[in-house]
């Protein structure tokens, strides 16, 4: 009896674990195919779109002149640039403004967060509306070209698009800030490349988002959530308008050089992240499945699978757990079978994605120490059950 029922509840864990595997197996693999597009393929389809570059900040007064300097450089040809200076308590208005940009103040106590601060700047474009909004955050450099490929892209297409958005460990990095790097690039240049290639959309990504005007009159920019850009993606898809991934277009950023910036910025995107699974994953899973919408459907799979490091560690918890069981006759050989596999599966796959994506931040030897990074990180998923962050924070960088 009691072998039968462990063996149950194990093939049911180990089950779920395969199939998240699987996905990242499957979106690794798709990462490999042949190119599908390439940049520029709408250019001279239709007149150039109006653009608005929207820039939320909040107490960036050290960064925010070289950024909106390096912004109006990358402009599209008659683009204007919005800096939304939220919550502000230093001078980042003032900054932004003598340095070119158009600037709006936001003052709000009660009601904080980047999701407030992008629904403020809409709201206030509303006076003489856009063809395209696009989205880049205030420490974040555009390479030239992206921005204008995005916004077209996102006009012709009636959909968000999303540029490569790459997170570069800092100059002399240690290995865990550079094993972070290489787990960023996994989820957003290779998973979302693989879902691209797959004819599939991808999540947003918080920075260098392009948005056509009616799409942002149809779902809701004002919430406090600590994965906006997550939740923002997923609630376009529920209109049918699933993002679009654009890897020839690219803005970058570089993780926090402090080791608590660093782990604020990690534990905000995973107990973000973790959230969303809990609370709106099966509801989104359902009205994909009972509404037949493929991208809605796509992008909840791909939300439903942990961060990297929690799936390293359940899977191998599993997978000594049923090995011991089973080799003490308390459960069916098979389910240690299936775990095994999994944890072999997901082995490969990291090695691939390595050869893709990660081979810039570590070398084969290094990935021996995912062990290491993976129990760093039990912390984060400890608090995620007893002290879950749930209220926008800033990342401190330096």
């Amino acid at each position: 009896m009691i072998t039968t029922f462990l063996s149950w509840v194990l093939l049911a864990t180990g089950g779920v674990l395969l199939a998240w595997v699987g996905l990242l197996a499957v979106q690794t693999l798709a990462s490999f195919l042949p190119r599908r597009g390439g940049p520029g393929p709408f250019h001279g389809e239709a007149p150039a779109p109006s653009v608005v570059v929207l820039m939320p900040a909040h107490d960036e007064a050290e960064i925010i002149e070289s950024m909106v300097a390096q912004a109006l450089t990358s402009l599209p040809a008659g683009a204007r640039l919005l800096v939304v200076a939220d919550n502000c308590t230093d001078d980042t208005a003032v900054r932004a403004r003598s340095a070119g940009a158009e600037v709006l103040e936001r003052s709000d106590v009660y009601l904080r967060g980047k999701g407030y601060a992008l629904a403020h700047g809409v709201s206030h474009l509303r006076q003489a509306p856009p063809d395209v909004v696009i989205v880049v955050d205030a420490d974040c450099v555009a390479a030239p070209g992206s921005l204008a490929t995005i916004a077209t892209a996102a006009h012709h297409l009636q959909r968000p698009v999303q540029a490569m958005y790459d997170m570069l460990a800092p100059d002399g990095a240690g290995l865990m800030q550079r094993m972070a790097a290489f787990a960023w690039d996994f989820r957003t240049r290779l998973r979302a490349e693989g879902y691209r290639r797959l004819g599939l959309p991808c999540q947003l990504m918080g920075s260098g988002m392009a948005f056509p005007w009616p799409l942002l009159q149809r779902v809701n920019l004002a919430t406090g959530h600590i994965v906006e850009d997550l939740k923002l993606g997923l609630d376009c898809a529920q209109v049918r308008k699933p993002p679009q991934f654009m890897p020839w277009a690219l803005v970058s950023s570089h993780f926090p050089t402090n080791d608590q910036g660093s782990q604020s910025q990690r534990q905000r995107w995973e107990h973000g992240h973790l959230s969303m699974v809990a609370s709106q994953g099966p509801g989104l899973l359902w009205r994909a499945v009972t509404q037949r919408n493929m991208g809605l459907l796509a992008l909840t799979l791909d939300m439903s699978v942990p961060p990297l490091a929690l799936l390293v560690m359940l899977l191998g918890t599993q997978a000594i757990t049923a090995t011991a069981l089973a080799w003490w006759g308390l459960a069916w050989p098979v389910v240690a079978t299936i775990s095994v596999g999994a944890l072999a599966l997901l082995v490969l796959t990291v090695l691939a994605g390595w050869w893709k994506a990660g081979r810039r931040w570590i070398g084969l030897g290094e990935l021996m120490s995912v062990p290491w990074y993976v129990l760093r990180k039990i912390p984060i998923y400890l608090g995620f059950l007893a002290r879950r962050q749930m209220a926008w924070i800033r990342t401190r960088r330096d």
